[in-house]
């Protein structure tokens, strides 16, 4: 089929927009590219240092230029469930990288916090801008110019976009992009909200709270609801980073295994020194971007990549913005239905068809740009095929035509939406970001008074004093990228969940962010300008009218302008401290120069406006 003259409009307007940042990035990168790596021109002391570590054989390779060197910068820790997995992963690329005719190093590590552990904690303030670190890790380790590809390992929710922008200043070099894979499914995610509703309301202790939770967090592997982690690997296979078929595959199964071993086989054969040279520079276009934007729309992914999916196609010298995602959005239709908007998660997701259906399906209704470059070939379809153990080798087979669950995954033809599951709101208050994929219709426009707090605490502590029991707009401000970090509010999820089911009308209206599993209750994300920088949020006040109108695209007080542009910025004489604790202290610069959301919420990239 002819491909979409939306995705089409969009696309060649980003190209248009983007044309001297790209030309920019490209020349840079094509720069670099001729430099090197050449280790063979390295003093012999920097060779010396650079191979010492390494075996005879090792040495013998890395001495001279016919053995490509592979990084492998990883994420890796043993305490959270999503990266722990990737202890193995070294030696088996090792193994891999060496039998195809490479050699592989540990380049470095970086940093890898679990939004779940500090949901709802001060360390959350550490979150966002925890991005930009791993992106300057990532740099950092790469920085030894020993390399001529590289693997990298990681998989939640600020992990991949930093690995990816840290990658993106490499981008003369191929990269391969490896992900530890979804636990078994354990307590369906359903019952685990339900759980949460009820500890919320005060009806259970913390005990069963506790036991409902482990549960559903059992084992080694990503969490299995579809937020930002699970939403990084569908856009892995959608931008033609990731093996075909592997970003769903569990931990510690021979599949997985050998996923990571072909990975490993894949970047060795991308290297300047083959045959098939290919640079994540001209893998990360225009198009590829454009193809990850539609992917997150179509699936219901998550809002925190209307910021993260900005700052990797900014690394690259592309420039997109949310008018961008709002026009893709309202001709996407939304093709899953994965906790928080459905019951189902990522493991039946896959079973129901999974990335492969949808990238087959998008491709045939001509919302996908097949024409692009991939790690494993030109053109998406690559991404329709899935991997299986056959003679203990991993094969491809061309993935399903049909879904094996419309229940949880279906065809353009007969979607759960016609639109896809993020909207651009905007008004006198500026622009923002809903996600309404999980919102039900009858939700999805509220009028009612703001109740403005200074923190997420507070409005637990009204909840709980009984001061909530009416319709309302909760107003946070002062919680966007140069507040205090911009940390995910998704503690409020099981209050205002519990005051919606209750029969009453209630939005939340914040500069800052929900988690990426935002779910049933409509929540104007993002608003920029934030409060911090003069924006009109840090003026409502209690009893101000709002309204939300996810459906018309809207969101606004009605204020008069000369009134609300004569009031002063709102005070909080109890607003708890940001800049200190837990680190926080050392994020001051990233707070003073942080980018609106729009423009992807960290420091300010050089040379892209």
């Amino acid at each position: 089929m002819s491909m979409n003259d939306t995705v089409a409009r969009v696309t060649d307007r980003i190209v248009a927009r983007s044309r001297d940042s790209r030309a920019d990035y490209l020349a840079r990168m094509d720069a670099a590219a001729k430099r090197g790596p050449h280790r063979g021109e390295l003093s012999c002391g920097n060779l010396a240092h650079g191979f010492a570590s390494s075996g005879q054989a090792g040495k013998d390779a890395l001495a001279g230029e016919q053995r490509p060197n592979i990084a492998i910068v990883s994420a890796y820790n043993d305490m959270l469930s999503a990266h722990q997995p990737l202890k193995d992963f070294p030696d088996i690329i090792k193994d891999a990288a060496w039998q195809a005719g490479g050699v592989a190093q540990f380049a470095g590590g970086t940093p890898a916090m679990c939004d779940g552990v500090t949901q709802g904690q001060p360390g959350m303030e550490l979150s966002l801008f925890s991005r930009d670190v791993i992106a300057m890790a990532a740099a950092v380790a790469l920085s030894h110019n020993m390399f001529d590809g590289a693997m990298c390992l990681g998989v939640c929710d600020k992990i991949v976009p930093g690995l990816l922008i840290g990658s993106l200043s490499y981008g003369h070099l191929p990269f391969v992009f490896a992900p530890a894979g979804p636990m078994t499914s354990g307590l369906p995610n359903q019952m685990k909200s339900k759980v949460r509703q009820r500890f919320a309301a005060g009806e259970i202790g913390r005990d069963e709270l506790l036991k409902a939770e482990s549960m559903s967090y059992h084992s080694p592997g990503t969490c299995t609801f579809y937020g930002t982690a699970n939403s990084n690997q569908l856009l892995m296979e959608f931008m033609g980073l990731h093996i075909p078929g592997t970003s769903f595959v569990n931990p510690g199964t021979p599949l997985r295994e050998a996923a990571t071993r072909a990975a490993a086989e894949q970047v060795v054969g991308l290297t300047a020194l083959g045959d098939n040279y290919t640079p994540l520079a001209h893998v990360v276009d225009e198009k590829a971007i454009v193809n990850g934007m539609v992917g997150l729309l179509a699936s219901g992914g998550s809002t925190n990549h209307t910021m993260h999916l900005v700052a990797i196609a900014r690394a690259a010298g592309i420039v997109i913005d949310w008018d961008d995602f709002a026009e893709l959005s309202a001709i996407t239709p939304l093709l899953a239905r994965v906790y928080p908007n459905g019951t189902a998660d990522v493991n039946h997701m896959r079973a129901a068809g999974g990335i492969q259906l949808m990238i087959r399906s998008l491709l045939d209704a001509g919302l996908l740009h097949e024409d692009v470059t991939t790690v494993v070939g030109d053109g998406l379809s690559n991404y329709t095929r899935e991997p299986f153990i056959e003679n203990d080798e991993v094969v491809w087979r061309e993935g399903p035509h049909a879904s094996h669950d419309s229940d949880v995954v279906r065809m353009p033809a007969e979607p759960f939406a016609d639109t896809g599951g993020i909207t651009l709101l905007e008004g006198n208050l500026g622009r923002g970001i809903i996600k309404v994929s999980a919102v039900a219709h009858q939700h999805r426009r509220v009028t009612a008074p703001a109740r403005v707090f200074a923190s997420q605490e507070h409005v637990l502590d009204a909840f709980k004093a009984g001061e909530l029991n009416t319709d309302m707009v909760v107003v946070i401000p002062y919680q966007g990228p140069r507040g205090n970090g911009m940390p995910e509010l998704h503690k409020l999820t099981p209050t205002l969940t519990n005051l919606q089911d209750a029969g009453l009308h209630i939005a939340l209206l914040t500069d800052g962010r929900m988690s990426g599993a935002s779910g049933k209750v409509p929540a104007a994300l993002q608003l920029t300008p934030e409060g911090s920088r003069g924006g009109p949020i840090a003026k409502l006040r209690d009893g101000d009218p709002i309204v939300l109108d996810a459906e018309a695209g809207t969101l606004g007080v009605d204020v008069d302008a000369d009134t609300l542009a004569a009031r002063d910025p709102i005070t909080f004489e109890d607003a708890p401290e940001t800049e200190f604790g837990l680190g926080r202290e050392l994020f001051a610069f990233f707070r003073q120069n942080a980018a609106t959301a729009e423009q992807g919420a960290g420091p300010v990239l050089q040379g892209v406006p």
